[in-house]
């Protein structure tokens, strides 16, 4: 009942948003994943992919829908994937961003998105990077209070470009965020993404990722640090369906409190897809007896000429590091916090602008009540 009457008010809105882009191109494309939307509502725990993610406290809600409607080719999106893509589409508020061929961008492309208290947006970003190029995104959300953001991303690498992606969530602890990124990387091309999840009450993000060439690369790392009752969900799939291509994949959360990660991490290696070399990781930390995660990596492997491994941990922290840190002189809660903060700075490292990583490094600092 709760989703239907949802559904039914995200339809009003829908009907004048229509009246405001009565000549928009892409207004058949809206209506059908609307429609589509309408058919199928949000996901439940009943969906395989959702059985650990309940996105009730979002359904529940009174949204005021704000997107400015801005069109572009989104015609390849696959707004079939689940309620939140679909609605996704139906407001899809699109901006391009288009690297030139044989360009490098020095300056970082700086792309951020705020959801206002009660307030839904719909951003649905789509990045290009030309043959031969180079350039760096940085994709930032930061809602406040109980905002709602419903994010889509389209990436395409061409023929030895090379992007470097960093998204970062860090809305307030009772906003709400959902993201899909869909990558296609071409031959020779090199995609590197770093994630980090630190706010929001409830937030997921789903990742997928093709090669579509022979002889490209791709790292796909991230970071979720939890407390209180945050909720956090990646699942990501990587697809080798061509020869010679490599993936490493380290997801790394820390968890406190009563809070709870969810990890599903796929990876298809196809039958012609020899020379394949794909690795994967996801550690968890975690930091009360309440926190909980629930991880399932995954690799389905159908060529023997392959170098393919993954793995999954769940653990506290180390003893034997905690003990040599207090014969040292440190108290225990210090000791405590250096260490978590060593374990999830592994990932934070990863990311190449200064300015980004020390703001994310007092946020960690922070949430640990830590100054170093």
């Amino acid at each position: 009942m709760t989703t239907a009457v949802t559904v039914t008010e995200f339809a009003g809105s829908f009907a004048e948003f229509l009246a405001h882009l009565s000549d928009d191109a892409t207004t058949t494309l809206r209506e059908e994943a609307f429609r589509y939307f309408e058919a199928i509502g949000f996901p439940t725990p009943k969906d395989e992919d959702w059985k650990y993610t309940n996105v009730g406290s979002v359904v529940s809600e009174k949204w005021l829908v704000n997107s400015a409607g801005k069109s572009g080719d989104v015609g390849g999106f696959n707004y079939k994937r689940n309620g939140f893509t679909a609605l996704n589409l139906a407001f899809a508020d699109v901006v391009v961003v288009r690297i030139p061929s044989e360009t490098i961008v020095v300056e970082p492309i700086e792309l951020s998105f705020t959801a206002e208290d009660g307030k839904a947006i719909f951003p649905h970003v789509i990045i290009v990077a030309e043959s031969g190029s180079k350039a760096t995104i940085v994709e930032t959300y930061a809602a406040s209070g109980r905002g709602f953001t419903n994010a889509a991303v389209q990436v395409l690498v061409e023929e030895n470009a090379n992007l470097t992606h960093y998204r970062v969530q860090k809305d307030s602890v009772e906003a709400f965020n959902y993201g899909v990124t869909e990558v296609e990387v071409r031959r020779g091309g090199h995609y590197d993404s770093t994630n980090i999840n630190l706010g929001a009450a409830l937030s997921r993000h789903d990742i997928e990722l093709k090669f579509v060439a022979e002889g490209a690369e791709a790292w796909v790392d991230g970071l979720y640090m939890l407390s209180g009752e945050q909720h956090h969900d990646t699942h990501s799939i990587i697809d080798h369906a061509l020869p010679n291509c490599l993936s490493h994949q380290t997801y790394k959360g820390v968890l406190n409190d009563s809070s709870r990660g969810v990890f599903n991490g796929k990876v298809f290696v196809r039958e012609n897809a020899h020379g394949t070399d794909a690795q994967q990781s996801n550690k968890n930390l975690l930091l009360s007896n309440d926190a909980r995660v629930d991880t399932k990596p995954q690799l389905e492997i159908f060529n023997d000429d392959v170098k393919c491994s993954h793995g999954a941990t769940v653990g506290q922290l180390e003893e034997e590091e905690l003990f040599y840190l207090l014969t040292r002189g440190l108290p225990e809660t210090l000791a405590k916090n250096l260490l978590t903060y060593g374990f999830a700075e592994q990932v934070i490292n990863k990311i190449g602008i200064e300015s980004i990583k020390s703001e994310l490094d007092e946020m960690v600092l922070r949430r640990l009540s830590t100054i170093l």
